[in-house]
């Protein structure tokens, strides 16, 4: 069975070098290895620190408790960097000399914490939101998406974060379509959650590149050895197992202790799922309880005995079937191979936020506006591209429109597909307190300077 190669997976070399990155190319340097590069470019992009003010779950709360896309990423990435040096250490025999357990770890710790960077407004609400207004578009007879090839069609009727997250570390920030943030092939592969193109997206609609960027999807799937599957379509590299096992503890256990917060769950449930998912209560828990800590405090030491439970089972599982995912044959996640006991509680975490929580009344409310706030921002900026394209000239509104763009204007010699793209980019970008202050100043309610 063909395998895929660690010397391959773990490549230090970034696209855009004009150097070659012979292996052993991770100890160039003195200080940062080119995966702590990684991690800190990531921190340090306007894209990441955006996330601070964009919908994990609850939109547009007061509550400083509450996670952030931003606080959710950070989390993400703790629980990501053990994992990978779990696995690290423990395959340490069978990786490139020049890889270490750290190494390991930060290509997972800056994968996770790019894995939401392309999240539009208001999260999952604001994908499904653009994605709803595209599809009224078309049926509309509208006529805005005349003209685009099948799969270009395809992207816009499924706006895709993981895809939109790709875009931007490979085009748009720092080194705008010369390269985005450069990172190594290694971190880039980890980070391709959905290594394919819009075609193989099935009913959910996820994937991982759009039609812009499908010739630097085909370059890292090459230079990594990641084994193809099909015309726009590869396995995913083994790391991004632990990316994705990274996410799927978080936001089940974290999600819960949001709901906590927010008043929508009770505490006993919350800590059964909890007690059941790390084995049994952390060894001082009685004395907490008797010593009448606060239910915060006591959340929280069973949410931080669950991860770490969660923690050492997938990093087990990891190794346990190493194979397979060099392979690209393995086909159940890795918290489904853990322990029953395991698999159960964040199963029922998961059920008990889309039961509860994802059905809350306020945030049924907030996503509905969210719908509003994205129409009224998709109409006049996907009009205004289209406008552009089609007549190679704006009118007033169209024109004040696309000042508020700047440099990324798109020009009316551009394709239809790559002039969209830039609005989307721009739309994507905002924070959701941003978004919402733009299209109510945009349907009339002005303001003068505060």
């Amino acid at each position: 069975m063909t395998q895929m190669s660690w010397e391959r997976l773990l490549d230090p070399g970034r696209l855009h070098d004009k150097r070659s990155s012979p292996s052993g190319g991770a100890r160039d340097e003195i200080g940062r290895s080119p995966f702590h590069k990684d991690h800190d470019r990531i921190v340090f992009a306007g894209s990441f620190r955006r996330l601070g003010r964009k919908t994990q779950v609850h939109p547009l709360t007061d509550n400083d408790h509450i996670h952030t896309r931003l606080t959710h990423s950070l989390e993400v990435g703790c629980v990501g960097r053990s994992l990978g040096m779990i696995v690290g250490e423990r395959l340490r025999e069978r990786l490139p000399d020049w890889i270490t357990p750290a190494d390991m770890g930060v290509i997972v710790q800056a994968a996770c914490l790019g894995h939401d960077i392309g999240n539009p407004p208001f999260g999952h609400a604001g994908e499904y939101a653009i994605r709803d207004w595209f599809k009224h578009a078309e049926a509309s007879g509208s006529g805005l998406l005349a003209g685009l090839s099948e799969l270009e069609r395809r992207d816009l009727l499924t706006y895709e974060g993981n895809a939109q997250g790709f875009r931007i570390v490979t085009q748009i920030e720092y080194n705008q379509f010369r390269g985005g943030m450069r990172l190594t092939t290694a971190t880039l592969g980890t980070l391709l959650k959905y290594p394919w193109t819009v075609e193989h997206g099935g009913t959910a609609g996820k994937f991982g590149c759009y039609q812009s960027e499908t010739a630097l999807l085909a370059q890292v799937a090459e230079r990594l050895g990641l084994l193809p599957r099909g015309q726009g379509r590869w396995c995913r590299h083994p790391l991004a197992w632990l990316v994705e096992a990274a996410d799927d503890i978080c936001y089940a256990l974290l999600d819960l202790e949001d709901g906590l917060e927010m008043g929508i769950l009770r505490f006993d449930e919350v800590a059964e799922v909890l007690t059941q998912i790390a084995g049994g209560e952390p060894p001082d828990y009685d004395e907490m309880q008797r010593a009448g800590v606060s239910p915060r405090r006591r959340i929280a030491a069973l949410r931080g005995a669950a991860m770490e439970r969660a923690v050492n089972d997938v990093g087990a599982v990891f190794v346990q079937h190493e194979g397979e995912l060099r392979s690209g044959a393995l086909t159940h996640d890795l918290l489904d191979l853990c322990h029953p006991d395991l698999g159960w509680g964040v199963a029922a975490a998961k059920q008990l936020a889309r039961e509860r929580i994802f059905q809350n009344e306020r945030k049924a409310k907030l996503e509905i506006g969210a719908h509003t706030t994205l129409g009224i921002l998709l109409e006049a900026f996907i009009g205004a591209a289209h406008e552009l394209h089609h007549t190679g000239r704006s009118t007033f509104k169209h024109q004040r429109v696309l000042a508020l763009i700047g440099e990324n204007t798109p020009r009316s010699s551009w394709t239809l597909y790559d002039s969209y793209r830039r609005m989307l980019d721009f739309i994507g970008g905002m924070t959701d307190h941003y978004a919402v202050d733009l299209a109510q100043e945009m349907g009339g309610r002005l303001r003068g300077e505060r």
